[in-house]
């Protein structure tokens, strides 16, 4: 049995209110781990191609106000 396996077999044996800790912990978990990834590709100018043509389409007029 794989570790993913029987994570997933612990997960449905959870109670209602161990699933509930569990589910607020994962979703902290997976939220933290996105933050770390933004920061990561934001410091790492893995984005300025995006913001780049942002401002280019501005700058051309395509962009219109929210």
């Amino acid at each position: 049995m794989t570790k993913l396996e029987q994570i997933e077999k612990i997960v449905t044996e959870l109670d209602k209110f161990e699933f509930e800790a569990f589910s607020a912990w994962f979703e902290a978990l997976q939220a933290e781990r996105w933050d770390r990834q933004m920061e990561a590709d934001a410091t790492g100018s893995k984005l300025n191609h995006l913001a780049e043509k942002a401002i280019a389409d501005f700058r051309a007029g395509k962009t219109r106000r929210l």
